[in-house]
């Protein structure tokens, strides 16, 4: 027991503090202090006898190892206070007051002293574990008191769980000012009531002049309003100049109206549902529209503010914002990204339920994709359209998925204006602080059914029996703010006069408007870019780059540093492309679509390239970010050019995601039209995980917001037998989706080609989203090479013509796309066939059909003329060229037959099933869609 002695002699609040560290950290406590503590708890945790532990009433314990402690009650009872406190710190926000409409559900051990090992006799007992809150030796029931004012009062916080000591430190610091109480002056507070009466105003008057419209109303939640305007006001104090917010649709007319200052005029005309100037523009429902507008702070600080559009699929935007955060940030503040603030807004059930919501949060600390911190705010309904929370996520809180990245939560009464604003600053300070996600959960209602038309008694009617009889929250705060003297009970009669009298004039002005304008988002962004039809669309472009130049480029990406070691595969990889440009003059696909990038680069333009193993490239050919052997350090070519290094290449390999990581750099690309940015799958077809990105933004955001966007995706597809997923990147799909002038599509099948490809994308005053087929086997096909001549003079051609055939000869000709020309080819000259002529198609939309007719016009002698491709008839572009070129109703089609999937498992049946194919193409009487 002399081990021990110290325990006697010590202060015990040397003990409160070291055993306060081994809560927060125990590594951060010495080991024999560790190893104390550690039998110190199993004596807490249940039965003594369980955990073999022998006690005495003297206060000796006796531990599993055998070895025994003379402890104090004194020291015990300091220890089991500790470990109150650290139960409030964990667990407080389960017995909170945040809900403001139902009771709530009851958890597990609860915080009463018996489960402390505690009682009521010791609450007028001095402890010396209060120190550890800042307040100093203090009564039992005093430490509770303050306890339960910072944790379980109208804000609960989650934060016990995050592994670094420095942010629990700063957190608690921070709650115990003012007990985690708000002390606003009496102007911040008719501020905030200001705020409030301005969303439930808003509300009360759509409701009453739009009787049953849909307008998805913050009702339940207006205490978001005097959340989001703190949010700018304190952040432009603290150096932020850019707001990005997304959200759904549940609030957004009143966040436009009251935050981001979008005249309640325009909302009008988009309820009374007048048609739009623009005939090429389609427009959609008000609730889904963006906006960019600038503000003034009442500190005179002019900031730029940006909600992104959002479809239906509620989520999507997430990963939206964080992509056109970060193209801000790179363009305009790579010093401070801090002055960026991406703030996304949330519905409780989508939160919970959405994947894309998790995959975003993954997001948060990579290289590739980070911002600087979130603020995440969900507007929590406690509802999702008709489906209880208990039924909507298994997860104790809708925002459990916050904790994956250790961010802090909390969760706050609606009801409670000024706690929402308080937890709002503390959300502000600790982003801008620590550069990291933050996750509010204010707790509501939705005072009507998921829309205005809907009835939601069907499905709960206790609750909205209860919401019904319920104050909204600017009534509430009001009350409070006439008690407290601050007000006089006329005072928010006349705020709300004053407020609808601004609206009913806007009404009125509204309904003097013939069409409506939608108003350009981003606008300053696009500033010379235009929106043009398919005519401009399909016109030539100057894509050429002058030689000289280009050996420049060749010879920085070509070149490796003598003081750096690399693995010896990786220097002949490179050297073998010095000697492919300046000695063979046969450039392979690598390196036409490397020279491509650093042409743009030493134009000026940045190029931003991110998916799954997209440094090294999935068919190791592109190797863009090479690593020295010793330490990994990473070269990247492409950004050591010297005097030409006029931009920037940014490549990252990305997490395991499509749809957030699409959206990310689509988001991207949104709003950096100058950046060449690209995705690229895996395989082909594992942008299937992206299909709401494709549907909901890619191919239609144009026709829907005015939102132009040059993303360009990568989808690699050939059928080289590796069954069915590794085979297709269904090119039907999103050949369905093109129309009029929404996208370029293209399948090429010359390094050269690409080349220009992508110069053309840039080089042009408008933008289109890009989709590209690209080859697998082709990138080291020795017949696919291209000079750089072709690069330097040539251009982007939308037909290749069969340059061996002789017009007058050829009876068969054949159109094809992608890699099926070389296998065409090879038949072809297996069998010596002048009379056939292969014509690749490298553009599929917007269809060449001047081309394609002229050349069906040169080969005026062909009697059959076939449309060849390796993917099945259902699928491929066959259907495709049937709706957009007349003449192909008359072409003999050659394809493989009818199939559910895009390729056969077994390498024999895809081949011999790829073989009929080729035969059919050269002889009509082996129609392989007559063998079964």
């Amino acid at each position: 027991m002399d081990k021990y002695s110290f325990l006697n002699a010590a202060h015990t609040s040397f003990f409160a503090e070291q055993y306060e560290k081994y809560l927060t950290n125990p590594d951060n406590v010495e080991p024999s202090w560790r190893a104390f503590f550690q039998g110190f708890d199993f004596g807490l945790e249940g039965s003594l006898e369980d955990m073999g532990i022998e006690s005495d009433k003297g206060g000796t314990v006796v531990l599993s190892n055998g070895k025994k402690v003379e402890m104090p009650e004194t020291l015990q009872k300091e220890f089991q206070v500790i470990r109150l406190i650290d139960g409030y710190r964990s667990r407080g926000h389960l017995f909170t007051e945040t809900n403001p409409v139902r009771e709530r559900r009851r958890y597990e051990p609860t915080l009463e002293l018996a489960n402390f090992g505690m009682s009521e006799k010791d609450l007028d007992t001095v402890f010396d574990a209060g120190k550890i809150l800042g307040i100093g030796p203090a009564p039992l029931k005093e430490i509770i008191r303050y306890l339960e004012s910072i944790y379980c009062d109208s804000i609960g916080v989650e934060y016990m769980y995050i592994r670094t000591p420095e942010r629990i430190k700063w957190i608690q610091d921070w709650l115990s000012v003012n007990d985690n109480r708000p002390n606003f002056t009496a102007e911040e507070k008719k501020n905030i009531l200001r705020k409030l009466n301005e969303a439930v105003s808003f509300e009360s008057f759509l409701h009453t002049k739009y009787v049953g419209q849909k307008r998805f109303s913050l009702e339940g939640g207006e205490s978001l309003i005097p959340a989001l305007d703190v949010i700018i006001e304190k952040a432009a104090d603290k150096g932020v100049k850019q707001f990005v917010v997304g959200m759904a649709h549940r609030g957004r007319l009143n966040v436009l109206t009251n935050i981001f200052g979008k005249s309640p005029k325009d909302i009008f005309s988009e309820f009374d549902g007048k048609d739009y100037e623009e005939t090429i523009f389609d427009g959609d429902v008000k609730y889904h529209l963006g906006w960019t507008s600038k503000r003034e702070t009442d500190s005179g600080k002019m900031v730029n503010m940006n909600i992104a559009p959002n479809p239906s699929h509620l989520e999507t935007v997430n990963s939206i914002v964080e992509g056109i955060s970060r193209a801000k940030q790179d363009r305009d503040h790579s010093d401070e990204i801090s002055e960026v603030l991406p703030i996304l807004i949330h519905g409780d059930a989508a939160f919970a339920a959405q994947g894309i919501v998790y995959e975003t949060i993954q997001m948060a600390r990579l290289d590739g994709y980070s911002t600087g911190g979130t603020i995440h705010i969900v507007v929590n309904n406690q509802i999702g359209f008709t489906t209880n929370y208990l039924d909507a996520r298994s997860s104790t809180y809708c925002t459990d998925v916050g904790k994956v990245t250790l961010s802090p939560v909390l969760h706050i009464n609606a009801d409670d204006a000024e706690a929402v604003v308080h937890a709002t600053t503390f959300a502000l300070e600790y982003r801008m602080r620590y550069k990291r996600d933050i996750f509010l959960d204010l707790l509501g209602y939705r005072k009507y059914g998921h829309n205005e038309g809907d009835e939601p008694k069907f499905t709960q009617p206790l609750l909205y029996k209860s919401i019904s009889k319920h104050k909204n929250p600017r009534d509430i705060y009001a009350e409070k703010l006439i008690a407290e003297g601050i007000i006089d009970e006329n005072y928010v009669k006349e705020l709300e006069e004053n407020y609808k009298k601004e609206l009913e004039e806007d009404l009125l002005d509204s309904r003097k408007i013939e069409k409506t304008r939608i108003t350009p988002f981003m606008k300053d962004e696009w500033e010379g870019f235009e929106q043009v039809t398919e005519e401009v669309m399909l016109k030539p472009m100057d894509t050429t780059y002058d030689l000289t130049k280009l050996d420049q480029v060749a010879k920085s990406i070509t070149v490796l540093s003598e003081n750096k070691k690399f693995l010896r595969k990786l220097v002949r990889l490179v050297d073998g492309r010095h000697k492919m440009y300046f000695e063979d003059n046969k450039l392979d696909w690598a390196m036409g679509e490397l020279l491509a990038y650093g042409s743009l680069i030493e134009e000026g333009y940045d190029v931003r390239m991110t998916g799954q193993d997209v440094e090294r490239g999935t068919f190791s050919h592109r190797h863009a970010v090479i690593k020295t052997e010793m330490h990994e350090e990473e070269v990247v070519l492409l950004n050591e050019m010297g005097d030409n290094q006029n931009g920037k290449f940014h490549i990252y390999n990305s997490l395991l995601s499509e749809y957030a990581v699409m959206g990310f750099d689509y988001g991207y690309a949104m709003a950096s039209p100058k950046t060449l940015t690209i995705w690229e799958a895996q395989f082909g077809d594992f942008s299937n995980g992206a299909q709401i990105i494709i549907d909901q933004y890619l191919s239609s955001a144009e026709d829907k917001w005015k939102m132009q966007n040059g993303l360009v995706l990568l989808l690699p597809h050939g059928y080289e037998g590796q069954g069915a997923e590794h085979s297709s990147a269904r090119m039907e799909r999103y050949l369905q989706l093109c129309a009029k002038d929404n996208m370029f599509v293209a399948d090429v099948t010359t390094p050269a080609n690409l080349f220009h490809l992508f110069r053309r994308q840039m080089k042009a005053n408008f933008r289109k989203p890009l989709v590209v087929f690209t080859p697998k086997s082709l990138l080291r096909h020795p017949k696919v090479h291209s000079t750089k001549e072709e690069m330097a003079n040539g251009g982007f051609q939308m037909v290749i013509d069969d340059a061996e055939a002789k017009a007058s000869k050829v009876k068969t000709l054949v159109f094809c796309t992608g890699k099926f020309y070389y296998d065409l080819l090879e038949k072809k000259e297996d069998l010596k066939r002048d009379d056939v002529a292969l014509v690749r198609v490298e553009q599929l939309f917007p269809v060449p059909a001047k081309e394609m007719r002229n050349i069906i016009k040169k080969y005026k002698n062909a009697d059959d003329i076939v449309w060849a491709q390796e993917e099945p008839r259902n699928m491929g572009a066959w259907s495709h060229m049937l709706m957009h070129l007349d003449e192909a109703k008359e072409f003999r089609v050659a394809s493989r037959r009818f199939y559910g999937a895009p390729a056969a498992g077994s390498s024999v049946r895809s081949k011999r099933r790829h073989t009929q194919v080729l035969d059919y193409v050269f002889d009509k009487s082996k129609d392989n869609m007559l063998i079964r």
